[in-house]
């Protein structure tokens, strides 16, 4: 037969805690008045413990207090460190107590700290009004759609758990916590205004809950203006930033999510200067996962319009970092990384050197001829624009029959984004002749985009493209036969035509008639050319009285040879 030991006795109950706290209470209190020792130790000890009287009575008439687990764990430390200041108490009005004096302070300093501890925790318990609300309420998650009042009465007590309760408690408040901002996405609203967030961004620096709270922060970060702003403001970027550069490869990728959602904002730029990120953003591009990778480069690309960040952007050697992404990259980093060379060539005409260094220039034309990505492919295009402003691209560019043919193509079948960064690319290009014929195809594509008021600058892009292309003769006679193009002009001519600036069609008619040809002016007078530029011309408009003596120019010589021969 075996022996088993009895069971342990339950632990004491909330109610029989409170009671022992309160009836030491009252005769600690005044005690302390009777101490001459340490006398300024004393009456910081003595006003915690006033302080204490009044939070043990609002506990006691708190309607369910003694339904609140958060107690059990808080009556009893409270208790212990009461029966600690009692032994203090007693050693100091004891006239043949040894202890040493420096040893007494230590000991006073350590019962006073605890005290202030456990007084907070209270404090927070108490307000929260979790001690007002039965149990089985607050632990019941509220179902998405549930009214603002349980809903928040739900993230204090989650919050209060978080916050005074053990590592359990802790945990399981968590795990609450990230249920409630994945299934429930207006709960983020009332997490961000009744939650204690910077008590959450404090646990990103604690070990125990790190995973959680990144995964947290992130959710919060991403999902609300409101949310974001929050975060930033109670201190999240920098322990994020820390985690993007010593945490795990999960951890990593969370907080990464989070900074770029925060960097969204260009207000929050400074941030990231300030607490030394660019070259954690720029490390995690080069060694992290695909994930963090694209998120960190999308962070880079958020900020990079800040004048400081280029300039620290410069000192780290980015330019080589952000080319390799667009080679190595996922699609999304592709993409980002082509977004923020973009931003940074378009502003400063150093990068675009230091980009053309690295060999950027190869990289942006492989991944044009590449991806499919309409975003991917303005940034890229966008990037080949600013760097065509360097003679040696320029030239590069224009000898290059493969790339003129793809731009052509996205003339024809891209957005209106695309086409309108095509067609500029195109006006600026020294294309030989060959290559023009090669691409007339698009001219028709060119006159449809002169009819669009926006984006603004499409019409002049169009105008400069279609009438680059017109230098060529065998252009302009394709030109003439597409009676569609020719009739979309004509009508564009027309001053009742207000959506087209009239210099436009003006220019491509003077371009269309160079070198004369009776063709050509038989189909614009046909269509009424003739008379709209008559009129165009009294009114002044630039170019209209060239591109008219053009059109009569060539009439009157096929008057006068039709003379000459009879």
């Amino acid at each position: 037969m075996h022996y088993s030991p009895p069971p342990p006795p339950p632990p004491p109950s909330s109610a029989h805690t409170l009671n022992q706290t309160t009836a030491l209470l009252s005769i600690l209190l005044p005690a302390t008045f009777s101490v001459k020792s340490f006398i300024a130790r004393w009456q910081v000890i003595r006003s915690k413990l006033a302080i204490l009287k009044s939070s043990l009575y609002d506990i006691s008439e708190s309607t369910h207090w003694s339904e609140n687990p958060l107690l059990q764990t808080l009556l009893p430390g409270l208790l212990s460190t009461l029966r600690r200041i009692q032994t203090l108490c007693d050693q100091c009005t004891d006239s043949n107590c040894t202890a040493g004096k420096l040893l007494m302070q230590s000991d006073l300093d350590m019962a006073a700290g605890w005290l202030s501890k456990q007084l907070d925790d209270l404090d927070l318990l108490i307000r929260s009004g979790v001690l007002c609300q039965s149990t089985a309420i607050v632990l019941s998650q509220p179902a998405p759609g549930s009214s603002i009042e349980d809903l928040g009465f739900f993230i204090r007590d989650l919050f209060t758990r978080l916050q005074i309760g053990g590592v359990e408690f802790k945990r399981k408040a968590m795990e609450c916590l990230l249920q409630l901002l994945v299934d429930d996405e207006n709960a983020v609203t009332v997490v961000a205004s009744e939650g204690n967030i910077r008590y959450l961004v404090h646990l990103l620096d604690v070990d125990d809950h790190r995973e959680q709270a990144v995964s947290a922060v992130s959710l919060l970060a991403c999902a609300s203006e409101h949310s974001r702003k929050t975060v930033f403001e109670e201190g999240g970027l920098g322990p994020l930033l820390r985690i993007l550069e010593f945490g795990s490869i999960s951890s990593k990728e969370k907080a990464s999510v989070a900074i770029e959602a925060i960097t969204g904002d260009i207000h929050n730029a400074w941030a990231i200067s300030a607490y030394g990120g660019v070259p954690i953003l720029l490390d995690v591009c080069r060694s992290g996962s695909l994930t963090a990778q694209s998120h960190a480069i999308g962070a880079i690309r958020n900020v990079a319009s800040a004048e400081d960040i280029r300039s620290c952007l410069c000192e780290e050697d980015a330019v080589a970092v952000i080319v390799q992404l667009l080679v190595s990259g996922s699609a999304a980093a592709q993409e980002k990384a082509a977004n923020c060379i973009a931003i940074v060539t378009s502003s400063s005409k150093y990068f675009g050197t230091l980009l053309i260094q690295e060999k950027g220039l190869e990289r942006l034309l492989h991944l044009l001829h590449r991806s499919s990505n309409p975003d991917t492919l303005e940034y890229v295009l966008r990037s080949i624009h600013s760097l065509s402003t360097s003679d040696s691209v320029c030239r590069l560019l224009s000898s290059s029959s493969t790339f003129i043919i793809q731009i052509a193509e996205l003339i024809d079948h891209g957005n209106l984004t695309l086409q309108q960064i095509s067609a500029s690319i195109l006006a600026k290009l020294f294309i030989n002749d060959c290559n023009k014929r090669a691409v007339a195809g698009c001219m028709g594509s060119l006159v449809k985009l002169m009819e669009f008021v926006k984006p603004v600058g499409l019409q002049e892009a169009a105008m400069q493209a279609l009438t680059s292309l017109l230098t060529v003769k065998q252009n302009r006679s394709y030109f003439t036969k597409d009676e569609k193009s020719m009739t979309s002009l004509v009508q564009m001519l027309d001053p009742l035509t207000e959506s087209v600036p009239k210099k436009f069609p003006v220019a491509v008619v003077y371009a269309l008639m160079a070198g004369g040809s009776n063709s050509r002016r038989k189909r614009l007078v046909d269509a009424g050319a003739h008379n709209y530029l008559q009129l165009l011309s009294e009114m002044e408009v630039v170019g209209a009285k060239k591109a008219l003596q053009r059109l009569s120019g060539s009439r009157l010589k096929s008057i006068f040879t039709r003379t000459w021969r009879e």
